[in-house]
This record gives C-alpha cells, sequence and structure tokens, in this order.
C-alpha cells in the first residue's frame, strides 16, 4: 500500500485560510459575512508600485534572476537598513524571499536540527508552529500575558532556555496582538541570546505599522546582523503587496548563503518584475502607504473602543499591526465556541485564539484591515449576539 511521508503527516497548514475557505462557501450560500479573520489589506497595491511591475514586464524583466535577488534591490534594502535601524548590512547578508512566511521555513531549516528546540511566543504566528512541527523540531512555548499587553518577556525568554535551545523567534510589532516590545526589552531579549550562544530571529514584518508615540525597535542594532540576529522582512502588509509574494532576509552571511541554497533549490529565484516593484515600493513614492497607516489607526481607535462597549468583551488597545486580541472569557464560551457562534449568528468572522497557541484561549483575533462602516457594523451585530444571550 502506498503511504505518505511520516514528515507530509506533520504538517498543518494555516487556520486562517481554512477558515476564509468556510466563509467563502457561506457566502456563496448568500451569507453577508464581515471578513476580520485574514489578515489582507483592504487597500489595493499602491499604483505607482503596480506601475513599476508592468514596467518591469514590459521591458524584459521576466527570465531568471539570481537566487540571492537583483543587486539592485539589495543595494535598496541595505539604504533602507541605514534608514530606518541605523545600521547598513553588507550585501552578502540580504536574501530576496518569495515572501516573508516561507523565512521561517529557511531559518529552522538551516539552523534547528530534529529534536532540538525553537523558543516562540504565545499566542503567535501559526506558521511559526506549523513549520517547528514540519521539521520535526521542539518548540517551547512563552507566554504572552494581557498584564503585559501581551509583550514578550525577556525573563521568560531566558528561564526557558536549555542546552537543546539553538533559536529564538520574537515578533514585534506582534501577530496576533498587535504588541509591541520596549527598547529595554529587546536590548534584554539580545544579551540572553548573546549569553547563552544561540541564533536570535526577528520577525520585522509590521515593522512601518507602529501608532501613537510607540517606538519601533530592532535587535539588528547590536550585532548588525553580522553574528547571530536574523532579521525577516516583507512587503504584504507595509505595501498591501500580499499576493505578490516579497520578502526579504538579513543575516550573518554564512547563514543567508545556506538560506540562498534551499531557496535556489526550491524555488530558484524571485521575480524579478516583483523585485523591481519592490525597488519603487521602498524607494518611491510613500503617501499612499502613510495615508494607509492613518486610516489603519483610526480603525484601531474605532474597534477598540467598540469592543471595550460591549459588557463581556475587553480589549487592550495594540500599539502595532493591524490586529486586536479581545478577551471574551465573560462570556462563558470558549474561544472557539465564541468564533463559532458569532459566525453563526452575527455573521462575524473571527480567529479564535487557540488557532495561535495554547495560550490563545479566551481571546479570539480580528483584523481591522476593513472599512469603518463594516467595523461599525460587526461591532452592532456582535453587541446584539451577546445581548441574546444576556450578555
Amino acid at each position: 500500500m502506498k503511504k505518505l511521508s511520516e514528515l507530509s503527516k506533520r504538517i498543518d497548514g494555516q487556520p486562517m485560510f481554512k477558515l476564509l475557505d468556510k466563509v467563502k462557501k457561506l457566502e456563496k450560500e448568500g451569507k453577508n459575512i464581515i471578513h476580520f479573520e485574514i489578515g489582507d489589506p483592504d487597500f489595493g497595491t499602491p499604483v505607482n508600485i503596480v506601475d513599476a511591475g508592468i514596467n518591469a514586464i514590459e521591458n524584459g524583466f521576466t527570465h531568471y534572476t539570481s537566487s540571492y535577488g537583483l543587486t539592485e534591490f539589495r543595494e535598496k534594502i541595505c539604504d533602507a537598513t541605514l534608514k530606518s535601524r541605523h545600521f547598513k548590512p553588507d550585501i552578502e547578508q540580504i536574501l530576496v524571499t518569495p515572501g516573508a512566511n516561507i523565512a521561517i521555513f529557511y531559518a529552522i531549516t538551516c539552523l534547528v536540527d530534529q529534536g532540538k528546540e525553537v523558543i516562540v511566543p504565545d499566542p503567535g504566528f501559526p506558521s511559526y508552529y506549523s513549520t517547528i512541527k514540519m521539521c520535526n523540531v521542539t518548540p517551547v512555548r512563552v507566554p504572552l500575558k494581557e498584564e503585559n499587553e501581551f509583550r514578550m518577556n525577556p525573563d521568560d525568554i531566558e528561564k526557558n532556555i536549555t542546552e537543546n535551545t539553538r533559536l529564538v523567534i520574537i515578533n514585534s510589532p506582534q501577530n496576533p496582538t498587535g504588541s509591541v516590545m520596549t527598547e529595554d526589552q529587546i536590548k534584554h531579549t539580545y544579551e540572553i541570546a548573546e549569553k547563552h550562544d544561540v541564533y536570535l530571529y526577528s520577525d520585522e514584518i509590521y515593522a512601518r505599522m507602529i501608532y501613537d508615540n510607540t517606538k519601533f525597535n530592532s535587535p539588528s542594532i547590536y550585532d548588525k546582523c553580522k553574528d547571530r540576529t536574523i532579521i525577516s522582512n516583507g512587503f504584504s502588509k507595509a505595501f498591501a503587496m500580499t499576493g505578490w509574494r516579497l520578502g526579504a532576509i538579513i543575516g550573518p552571511s554564512v547563514v543567508i548563503e545556506k538560506m540562498k541554497l534551499l531557496l535556489e533549490t526550491t524555488s530558484s529565484c524571485v521575480s524579478p518584475f516583483i523585485q523591481k516593484a519592490g525597488i519603487e515600493a521602498i524607494s518611491g513614492d510613500q503617501s499612499r502607504t502613510i495615508n494607509m497607516y492613518k486610516e489603519y489607526n483610526e480603525r484601531r481607535e474605532l474597534i477598540v473602543d467598540g469592543l471595550n462597549s460591549i459588557t463581556s468583551i475587553s480589549c487592550v488597545k495594540p500599539s502595532g499591526a493591524f490586529y486586536v486580541f479581545p478577551n471574551i472569557k465573560n462570556t462563558g464560551m470558549t474561544s472557539i465556541e465564541f468564533a463559532n457562534y458569532i459566525l453563526d449568528d452575527a455573521n462575524v468572522a473571527v480567529l479564535p485564539g487557540t488557532n495561535f497557541g495554547e495560550h490563545g484561549e479566551g481571546y479570539v483575533r480580528l483584523c481591522y484591515a476593513t472599512t469603518k462602516e463594516k467595523i461599525n457594523e460587526a461591532i452592532k451585530r456582535i453587541d446584539l449576539s451577546m445581548r441574546k444571550l444576556n450578555l
């Protein structure tokens, strides 16, 4: 009898896409669903970026290129890093990737042997857990606590480091909570990684999406990504380019070389016309993206106030990204029960907190990459559903 590999049995995928498929079926049946389940900007890709991609296609940038990425693009990434993080990496430290998601796979595959440990935030991005499981690596979960506004605590990280720890993953601004680690927390985390001689993977996909007077901080400033720090970033969220699949990794050149070989083996290279669009994204007109962030900030205020107006729900105001992670414990329902109930009763799609880890119980995630009108309507629907239960 033909059998699947053991590795294939460890692949979980992403829960948000599974729910999206379910919601699409409900919509075909005539249901009017308000979407909060998928982290996809509702804005179109800015026209100057689109035009750059089209022009590149018309000018013949449709063939293979270096697996590292276009030299011009990597140089622009070096310049952008100098501007945002105050150090300029060497070009050998840059790898252009087909989206930021796959960078997690590259890092774990190249740095962590089977049976060894990776420290991860919980709740955290599901791809961390899916990739760790697929690679037969052990996840060590550090709980993110509401009383700390869901910021990862460096002391909790250090308490969980063992002789088997090979990698620490941090994510700030964070998915699913929107939390942003402080400068002291980031510095302390780097010092812990240095003390225990482990790699530090900083997922910075939401680095441009910061609100109020919050400051973005990256551990990369302490070693300039030459020793142990690896940062991954992407264009999906910041530039509304989710379908373009474009990201970048900065890290020690010896690590980047191995990741490049893995990329070369699995996908050859990133399409050069997409990289040309990426050049425009980071070096061209920023007015449309800045307007997006302003709109997200207004939506953040609206959805947090709306959720906190519902008696049985409370919500910490996040400092970054475009997610809220409200506490629904007073409803008496589990995260899954709550998500299923408001989908069935209110036609509002949210993700249960347990989709993001064991410590997500009692919470749900909403992505506010949707219009203010839909946010207001969703709050009304959820409130009505809670009132039906006398909550």
